[in-house]
């Protein structure tokens, strides 16, 4: 039998700005529960949450860890997230499972951006909210300053339950507001004394507990009632408020933390056990069909995989909640997604890298289990004979794009395995393998997320990779009409080769008049798979060619519009109307015609003033007002057009559309210009026409290509 039942697991997750101190309030919250005998820091690189040598090589969280705590006969089950947006997918996956959030904010900086980022992601999920006001024992903190910029940010909402006696190094004091009591800190932290409230804080405390019950209140209308007619709430009354409240995803109680110096832990760890809610006090979930799901240890057994990693010599470790049911060692359950039957071997729960082997884990729990075959990540498990899919993860689209090749030549079976199994780990990273480009593409959050997949290609799977500048998908069109013809004769003994074809180039618009002069016999509309048409027309007359040879030339005329005269891009609405030819009696042949195709194409097409189209994207960038100028400046170096600008809460948003061509370090440059408090999202907008200038460059690089692959 599970230790624990439903209602006595909760699920946290840390969220925060990097340096915000989430992973040193893990280690406070393992160490007042005996967990662990001695807190880590990042800095020695022992903590028990950041045990990946890149996360010790970088001193900062890369990947979300599960760990769990016992505190006064509640498990807590924590999720340490990373701080930087190239992280996102961490941040989603662990959010998804969590049945409150609580967001740190480094006392000394206030609400930096990745904390907006986190906010926007916590209000699609409705996630209950927790704000902890962190690092208060710096000698640059500014608490109040602090509060005042999570209310503009986040709403007034944002109610005090805690605040600092003193701030800087003395800070060892914190005057709780819902308790009405002090905590009183020795300077190693731990277990603080309770005391009175000071005679010169009691006014400051009474109004701001005013303000706490007032807000409580205001969101019930029994304890609204309860309140007129007391003029006061009980403790009680204000715990269970506030619970209905955060669940509504309608009030964010704040509390103070020095988590470094273990100040504030234990009263938070509290509040998560006696407030917050467990999964089966937040609404059921809904299933993909619109069923509920209520989360019932009695229940049908239902479990989401939020995460995967891969451990060497072991296989995959699926992490996962159990959203209904009892999950039981040996237990058969089936894979929505696939219908594969999966068999649950092992269960463990979690301590950062260390498995702690269970028999069974009840509806809400979060645990992990080893060697699901058919299983990733955004899948749900369901017992036979039930249909219980919960909906999936919905992941960004990437930000920035590369091309991998590995360095040394015959490797690239080992890149695409090593991508692979990067990809079953982490659904923000996208692997394309692009036929147009001749490139494996990877898309992704951003430098420092390339660097991470980068350091495990060649870590984990041996095998030296580079990353290089993309190559652009141009197209090419043409701006006039021009006819041409071309004549293939090859002679090499016994039968040869003969095929002869004339034919008109036009651009194709919509509504445009059927060929002038023209005898029409039939017309062929494809709509091409990389956008734009190509209409072909058949007017051949007097039999001049026979019609079985029309296929051939319009195969080689779509060949040669996969690989632009140009540029080698693909080529896009043209219109082509074959109007005479010649053929021999022997030596025509299929092939003979499609060559013909080809270069009578290619002919016409250069002369019928023929056009670069690149492609433009649409760039959406946030970022403090004080650096407005700074990003506008760069995008209009990079040949972008600012199009508008808005606000968004404390930041200006800036719209622009900007050439992909140039566009490839934008991350780098963005974060080196903001010092990472600025974020962007891009996507393709449409095609646009190439300077003369730059169509040439282009046009001449192609050429010297060409001539060095003739040579």
């Amino acid at each position: 039998m599970a230790e624990f039942d439903t209602s006595h697991v909760k699920n946290i997750v840390l969220l925060g700005h990097a340096g915000s101190g989430k992973t040193t309030l893990a280690e406070c919250m393992l160490f007042e529960a005996g967990i662990i005998n001695r807190r880590g820091t990042v800095y020695e690189n022992n903590t028990v949450g950041d045990f990946h040598p890149l996360e010790h090589e970088r001193s900062n969280s890369i990947f979300s860890k599960l760990m769990h705590t016992k505190w006064r006969g509640y498990k807590i089950n924590i999720l340490d997230t990373p701080g930087y947006d190239d992280f996102v997918g961490e941040v989603l996956s662990a959010l998804r499972v969590a049945d409150t959030g609580v967001l740190m904010i480094n006392a000394s900086m206030g609400v930096e951006i990745g904390t907006d980022i986190i906010w926007e992601y916590t209000e699609k999920f409705k996630t209950p909210m927790i704000i902890a006001v962190n690092r208060l024992d710096d000698d640059l903190s500014d608490f109040d300053k602090a509060v005042q910029e999570a209310k503009d940010h986040f709403g007034n909402n944002v109610t005090v339950v805690q605040y600092p006696r003193q701030q800087g190094a003395g800070f060892h004091e914190i005057i709780d507001v819902l308790r009405m009591v002090m905590y009183k800190f020795k300077d190693t932290g731990g277990k603080p004394e309770k005391l009175e409230i000071p005679e010169e804080e009691k006014e400051k405390a009474d109004r701001l507990h005013q303000e706490l019950v007032e807000a409580i209140a205001s969101n019930d209308e029994g304890l609204m009632e309860q309140y007129f007619d007391q003029g006061e709430l009980s403790e009680d009354q204000m715990k269970e408020g506030l619970k209905k409240s955060m669940i509504r995803h309608e009030l964010f109680p704040l509390f103070c933390l020095s988590a470094e110096r273990n100040m504030g832990s234990g009263r938070l760890m509290g509040f998560i056990d006696n407030v917050c809610p467990s999964a089966n006090e937040m609404p059921p979930q809904q299933t993909i069909s619109g069923e509920p799901l209520s989360c019932e240890a009695t229940g049908a057994p239902c479990i989401f995989v939020y995460k995967t990693i891969t451990e060497p010599h072991v296989g995959d470790l699926s992490f996962f909640k159990v959203f209904s049911g009892t999950i039981k060692t040996g237990m058969e359950l089936v894979n929505g997604s696939n219908g594969v039957i999966e068999k649950i071997n092992q269960l463990f729960l979690m301590e950062g890298n260390k498995r702690i082997p269970v028999h069974e884990l009840v509806a809400g729990d979060i645990g992990a289990t080893l060697k699901l075959r058919n299983t990733h990540i955004n899948n749900t498990l369901h017992a036979k004979g039930k249909k219980m899919e919960l909906p999936p993860i919905q992941f960004p689209s990437s930000n920035m794009t590369v091309c991998i090749e590995p360095v040394n030549k015959g490797e690239e079976e080992k890149v695409a395995i090593a991508l692979h199994q990067l990809k079953e780990e982490d659904p923000t990273l996208i692997i394309e393998v692009s036929p147009e480009l001749k490139q494996t593409l990877v898309h992704c959050q951003g430098d420092m997320h390339l660097a991470v997949a980068k350091w495990k290609i060649e870590n984990f799977h041996k095998v030296a990779v580079k990353f290089t500048r993309p190559r652009i998908p141009y197209r090419e069109t043409i701006r006039k009409m021009a006819e041409a013809h071309y004549r293939h004769k090859k002679q090499s003994g016994g039968a040869g080769q003969f095929g002869e074809v004339y034919l008109r180039v036009e651009p194709f618009y919509e509504g445009m008049p059927e060929p002038a002069g023209l005898n029409v016999r039939t017309r062929e509309i494809f709509n091409l798979d990389w956008g734009g048409k190509l209409v072909f027309y058949n007017c051949i007359f007097g039999g001049a060619i026979d019609n079985r040879f029309l296929p051939s030339i319009l195969k080689g005329i779509m060949e040669k519009m996969h690989e632009g005269p140009l540029t080698g891009s693909y080529v896009r609405d043209v219109r082509v109307s074959v109007y005479d030819g010649k053929m021999h009696a022997v030596d025509s042949n299929d092939i003979s015609f499609k060559i013909a195709g080809i270069m009578a194409f290619k002919q016409a097409f250069q002369q019928a003033d023929p056009q670069i189209m690149e492609p433009i994207y649409q760039v959406e960038v946030h970022t403090p007002e004080d650096l407005t100028g700074a990003v506008m400046g760069d995008l209009q170096s990079r040949r972008g057009m600012v199009e508008g600008m808005d606000t968004e809460g404390h930041f200006q948003k800036i719209i622009s559309r900007v050439p992909l061509a140039e566009m490839y370090d934008f991350s780098s440059s963005l974060r080196s210009i903001s010092q990472g408090r600025a974020k962007f999202k891009m996507h393709f907008d449409c095609y646009q026409p190439l300077s003369y200038e730059l169509q040439k460059k282009l046009m001449d690089a192609y050429s010297r290509i060409d001539s060095e692959i003739l040579a």
